[in-house]
């Protein structure tokens, strides 16, 4: 399997280095690469990245010239390793919340199904490090999903999750109107309906001790009003 990780970055210099010692403690094994997508970071990340790559030559960087968002970044590394003849990708955020001994099961999940989704809300997965009320608004933003678009996922917001190279064809990244985190309920509905075979791990989601999360109003609200629009364009 070839498998490519596909992870955006915007000032992510301190999780750098601890990322990739995992993702390769992981995958021990496996013949995978990692992508680094950066949104034009400030605090030395595109630097230290091109450091590590002397390093280690799996890590690939997409260098962008200013905060294009996460929904981009993500199709434009799919497509970067589609041309480069990757078969099956997986996508992880920068910030550690992600738990990278996760990994190797969803590439093993990826050889018999066309979306592995790292979940936060099947049975044994779980999330740490949150108030009540950023676990409302994540919970209730996967159910409000789920309930809109009457889509059989309990983890619609989550990022951390696997896509084989057939489906990402069949879904047309072309398509995508989202932009920000509502891309995440996007990329999984229209695999949904293209019939997809999905599959729902548990994963335990830690919250970031570096860096600053990108969350904002204005992605809430884009995400709440988007699937609504699926619901009757997709």
């Amino acid at each position: 399997m070839k498998v490519l990780i596909v992870i955006p970055t915007y000032n992510e210099v301190q999780n750098i280095e601890k990322l990739i010692f995992s993702i390769d403690n992981a995958l021990k094994g496996y013949v995978f690469s990692i992508l680094f997508v950066d949104d034009a970071s400030t605090d030395g990340t595109i630097a230290f990245i091109e450091e590590m790559q002397k390093k280690h030559k799996n890590i690939h960087i997409l260098k962008r010239n200013a905060k294009y968002g996460l929904a981009s970044a993500y199709i434009e590394g799919f497509i970067y390793g589609m041309n480069l003849g990757y078969e099956f990708f997986i996508q992880m955020d920068a910030d550690l919340s992600h738990d990278s001994s996760c990994l190797p099961v969803m590439v093993e999940k990826l050889k018999n199904y066309d979306v592995v989704i790292g979940s936060r809300y099947v049975s044994g997965g779980k999330v740490c490090d949150w108030g009540f009320l950023r676990k409302l608004i994540s919970k209730g933003g996967s159910f409000y999903s789920r309930f809109v678009l009457n889509c059989p996922v309990y983890d619609l917001t989550g990022g951390f999750n696997g896509w084989s190279k057939n489906i990402l064809k069949k879904i047309d990244l072309h398509k995508i109107i989202s932009k920000g985190y509502g891309f995440q309920v996007e990329m999984k509905y229209r695999a949904y309906k293209s019939g997809a075979k999905i599959i729902e791990i548990p994963i335990v989601f830690k919250d970031r001790k570096y860096g600053k999360s990108k969350m904002s109003a204005s992605i809430f609200f884009e995400a709440f009003f988007n699937t609504i629009k699926l619901r009757f364009r997709v």
